[in-house]
């Protein structure tokens, strides 16, 4: 997917996250080398790509010691996937850590609009078109890097516009957003490296059990942007 849709909301908000999943490739002798592949950028997701490389020591793998870890990142640029995927095959690589949805309202009484941003510049028309819908509020795509790695902007963004909106992590909130609801994305990071890690150890992936976060956090700015209510249209 090129464009990143944001959900603008009639009358009230939900919010929805992802998973990240570990796929292996075939090992080789000496230290191993494994790939990682996220489609945000290294600046964006430094500290998940930290919590990933905590998971690894935690299964006694150190990056530089006894494993080397290739970085791909596709900026933003989901159609760069396909082709630092087939860089790290190339590789030979004994491990791929591809690390990296908005539905259903229409049940809940809530008219839905899909407002599409494929990179920062984006942003103004985006809230813009907010206004000019006279929305309730907004939704930030919880699965997307490239929101996720931008979420203190964007909370800002929604602030500076007196628009409640929910996104997922601390920094949304910390940004200005109303409301962030989500797993805790920095610990399953941290398992899919532990995953990667007994993988190393010549376990086999289908062997392994299945792990989800199971932390969820809830947080509420306690000073929400202030504006009159206004219906939807």
């Amino acid at each position: 997917m090129k464009r990143r849709q944001f959900i603008a909301l009639c009358g009230g908000t939900a919010a929805i996250t992802s998973m990240s999943w570990p796929l292996a490739a075939r090992a080789q002798p000496g230290i191993p080398v494994e790939g990682f592949l996220n489609a945000a950028s290294a600046e964006g997701y430094a500290p998940l790509a930290a919590a990933f490389v905590k998971g690894l020591g935690e299964a006694g793998y150190i990056d530089g010691r006894n494993v080397t870890v290739e970085y791909r990142w596709a900026e933003g640029h989901n159609e760069r996937l396909p082709a630092l995927a087939a860089d790290l095959v190339r590789r030979q690589v004994a491990v791929i850590a591809a690390t990296s949805t908005p539905a259903a309202a229409r049940t809940l009484g809530l008219g839905l609009h899909l407002l599409n941003a494929s990179s920062e510049s984006d942003f103004d028309a985006v809230f813009a078109e907010l206004k000019r819908l006279q929305a309730s509020g907004f939704v930030m795509s919880g699965g997307d890097p490239f929101f996720v790695s931008r979420s203190r902007q964007l909370g800002a963004l929604a602030a500076s516009h007196a628009i409640p909106a929910v996104g997922a992590g601390r920094d949304f909130v910390a940004g200005g957003g109303l409301i962030g609801y989500g797993a805790d994305i920095a610990g399953a990071y941290r398992l899919t490296g532990g995953s990667v890690g007994h993988i190393l150890k010549r376990e086999q992936p289908a062997d392994l059990p299945v792990q989800q976060a199971t932390r969820v956090e809830l947080l509420l700015n306690l000073r929400p942007p202030r504006r009159s209510a206004s219906p939807c249209r």
